[in-house]
């Protein structure tokens, strides 16, 4: 990361298109992607943390960018933080999924597919513009961060969060290093069995997975695109270093094993551990650290009124 700086917006969105939709399917249980009390104590947190407090705070008309399954948006809503959803993505794969999870859970959600540089929506009609780890995808970011603008209503937010840092993308390659080491004896201690196909080469879809991020920011990078949108209150920040080393080195072990080989007590564990160090981020380094050095950025602004 970032893509070849060669490749041109098109190919940019053709290729995460193709992506995502061969994604969507296995996407929830890839992630973790949790839509109960544990999902969503985790967006309230994130949420609170890129627009500084939220104390109970709710928003009318929500629009999520690059909406996914719903993770963020679907658990904003079982919170009531948003009342109204229109989720939108360039994948209409990931749309059909958060639409059928929206139902299972008995939610509303206007799904609508689009890319971020020409929202098809009348002007000051939300909120609230909101998303998470898609800024990173979206090749004219300038012309995102207008559009974001054009359809707040006047004393609006935006909010991202799950943003790539620069130097946490490269601090990242470490634990991968190490997953990649450590897997054979992991393996042989869960008793998993070696993965035949490696998960790159499964589908077209995975084969696309290095081609669809195109940045990695320094947090400057987002003041500025803050800035020249025209936003205030402008806040930039950092979360998760432990419990992203740990996040990455366990996502590695198991991507080299079969599925279903990898049982429900090592899954649990691995999620139960990675919550803890993120409670160990937010309590003890988030405050202390510049957010250069965590893997995932924060940032939120607000439209003048």
């Amino acid at each position: 990361m970032p893509a070849s700086p060669t490749a041109t917006p098109e190919h940019i969105k053709h290729v995460n298109t193709r992506y995502h939709d061969a994604a969507a399917g296995e996407y929830d249980a890839k992630w973790g992607i949790d839509f109960g009390s544990t999902g969503q104590r985790q967006v309230r947190r994130k949420l609170a943390k890129a627009l500084g407090r939220l104390d109970g705070r709710s928003f009318g008309d929500g629009l999520e960018i690059g909406s996914g399954t719903g993770y963020f948006s679907l658990n904003l809503l079982q919170l009531g933080t948003i009342e109204r959803l229109t989720a939108t993505d360039i994948s209409p794969g990931m749309l059909r999924r958060l639409s059928a999870t929206a139902e299972a859970l008995g939610l509303e959600a206007e799904t609508v597919a689009t890319d971020a540089e020409a929202l098809p929506f009348e002007d000051e009609s939300f909120d609230i513009v909101f998303g998470h780890a898609v800024l990173h995808h979206i090749p004219d970011l300038d012309r995102a961060f207008s559009e974001f603008r054009r359809v707040l209503r006047p004393g609006g937010a935006i909010a991202f969060c799950g943003e790539p840092s620069r130097y946490g993308d490269r601090l990242a390659a470490l634990p991968k290093r190490a997953g990649s080491a450590l897997a054979p004896a992991w393996r042989e201690l869960i008793g998993a069995r070696r993965r035949l196909v490696a998960e790159a080469e499964q589908s077209n879809g995975h084969a696309l997975e290095s081609e669809v991020d195109v940045h990695a920011f320094a947090p400057a990078d987002l003041r500025r695109l803050l800035r020249d949108a025209g936003f205030e209150g402008c806040r930039v920040g950092g979360e998760e270093l432990l419990a992203n080393a740990w996040g990455w080195s366990l996502r590695t072990v198991e991507a080299s094993a079969e599925p279903d080989s990898v049982s429900w007590r090592w899954r649990n564990f691995a999620f139960r551990s990675y919550l803890t160090l993120q409670r160990v981020d937010t309590r003890v380094l988030e405050p202390h650290l510049p957010a250069e050095l965590f893997y995932n950025l924060l940032v939120s602004g607000r439209k003048p009124i």
